[in-house]
């Protein structure tokens, strides 16, 4: 298996001016012969750095070896027996397992999270999951982003009867403002599709410490409930000017243009600032430059390009795309009279290293500039929405902007209430596993059995059958 080009086989993209004009997908799928030559490339390293880099530890190796053979239908079903969002990933997953490849050493980094959109999308991927016996208890899950849903799967897997509460008219959390250039909308749906045996009932428009609360849950007969409400609230720049209109939250942003409102800039689209250095703030910049018809887009960031937490292919392609950046800059104030009419920056220096080790910003004083512009997107990360929620489940949100029980199993002070959450899609993912597997075994421990390790999700080799005690699909897409 294998060999050594180090050269990776090129991924299929449009072009760069193609890509600014619209909401198109940017990259393309491998043909079937591009797949497999990739896929042949890779190693199949006895030490998989890969694996262990990746927070759900999916064993890439087998999906990719199987794509090498050409039996793309035993690679999706190998994805999915592991994935169960593997269609969003595939598009969307910051390739945390490529960096450690070990083919970047000498060359270019296997494209992992292309060959498993390969898999899934020469194979086929339309199969359904399959629940254990039922076990007749009920989990509360409180959040239908990425942690909320894998919990869902990794409980409803075991027999559980599980019900998820998402406070929007929408599932999905953050994955709904991730840009169509990245998904095209129809992702989700079809690795929900999958879950449609699986006792999961999805509740739309419930809004914790509004309609309920955790307590309440658990008081209505729910054994545990999982809080995974994630940081869909945008943390405010808190400078002068910051009401004025034309000023806008990166995640609001997004999320409104994915759901078609495309006119957000009205005819003021002359120039358009994005105050961050993250993902969301390049997502943010990206969509704006798709929205203004060729009118400038500056991303400002208070530190020096190579601290950005963007990602390179991030940054690269909005460069290629006409994105303007000014670095080592913080802003101060927007200024205006009745609309946005600039943005006051002062120049930042780096100062002596945090305690962390790394270079903390110093802002100059008297460095002050003002820069022309109409529309202010502030994407200078999340916060929490805990309003409604008891302080006696004393939630953590000192380290992270997401909510979580402070016991080792992310249980909170109130028994029975387990709340966590992660830092992209796919860690998010893994925090929703392991949230999962400490309510089995918290209700386990008090049904006076073993927990019980994850089945097989297509129900063993044999046919998939529903067990008994299954009427049906107790939810419908």
């Amino acid at each position: 298996m294998g060999g050594f080009r180090y050269e990776r086989t090129p991924i299929p993209e449009e072009s760069k001016d193609a890509r600014a004009a619209g909401f198109g997908e940017i990259l393309h799928p491998y043909t079937p012969e591009e797949a497999v030559l990739e896929a042949q490339r890779c190693l199949a390293c006895a030490m998989p750095f890969c694996v262990q880099a990746c927070p759900i530890t999916q064993d890439c190796r087998g999906y990719i070896s199987l794509v090498a053979q050409e039996k793309f239908d035993d690679a999706a079903r190998l994805t999915l027996r592991e994935n169960p969002l593997a269609t969003v990933l595939c598009k969307t997953c910051y390739h945390y397992c490529e960096e450690d490849c070990v083919m970047g050493g000498r060359g270019v980094p296997i494209a992992i999270r292309h060959l498993k959109r390969a898999a899934l999308e020469l194979g086929s991927s339309d199969v359904l999951y399959v629940p254990s016996a039922p076990k007749q208890q009920r989990i509360a899950i409180v959040g239908s982003g990425p942690a909320g849903l894998m919990a869902a799967w990794e409980l409803a897997l075991r027999g559980y009867s599980v019900t998820v509460l998402e406070s929007q008219s929408f599932l999905g959390g953050q994955v709904e403002t991730i840009p169509k250039y990245h998904l095209d909308g129809t992702e989700l749906d079809a690795d929900l599709a999958r879950f449609r045996n699986l006792d999961v009932t999805f509740v739309t428009g419930r809004k914790a410490g509004v309609d309920f609360t955790p307590e309440s849950l658990l008081a209505d007969g729910y054994l545990a409930v999982y809080v995974a409400i994630g940081a869909s609230g945008p943390r405010t720049l808190g400078i002068p000017g910051e009401q004025l209109p034309g000023v806008f939250y990166a995640l609001p942003f997004l999320r409104a243009v994915n759901q078609g409102d495309e006119g957000l800039f009205g005819r003021r689209n002359r120039s358009v600032v994005v105050i961050g250095g993250g993902d969301v703030a390049l997502d943010a910049a990206r969509s704006a430059i798709r929205l203004t018809d060729g009118a400038p887009v500056t991303v400002i960031y208070r530190r020096a390009r190579e601290a950005m937490p963007a990602g390179p292919e991030e940054v690269g392609e909005g460069e290629e795309e006409g994105l303007r950046f000014l670095f080592e800059r913080t802003p101060v104030q927007i200024v205006g009279e009745g609309h946005v009419q600039g943005i006051v920056v002062r120049r930042v220096e780096a100062g002596p290293p945090d305690p962390s080790g790394r270079a903390t910003a110093r802002e100059v004083p008297g460095s002050e500039e003002t820069i022309p512009c109409d529309t202010v997107i502030a994407a200078v990360g999340e916060t929490s929405d805990v309003a409604g929620l008891s302080p006696e489940l004393d939630l953590d949100r000192a380290s992270h902007p997401w909510p979580e029980g402070r016991r080792p199993d992310w249980m909170t002070d109130v028994e029975g209430v387990f709340a966590s959450g992660g830092k992209s899609v796919v860690y998010a993912m893994a925090a929703g596993t392991k949230a999962a597997e400490a309510i089995d075994a918290y209700v386990a421990k008090k049904s006076g059995r073993a927990p019980t390790a994850r089945p097989d999700p297509f129900g063993g080799p044999a046919p998939a059958r529903l067990p008994d005690g299954y009427g049906g699909p107790t939810w419908q897409l």
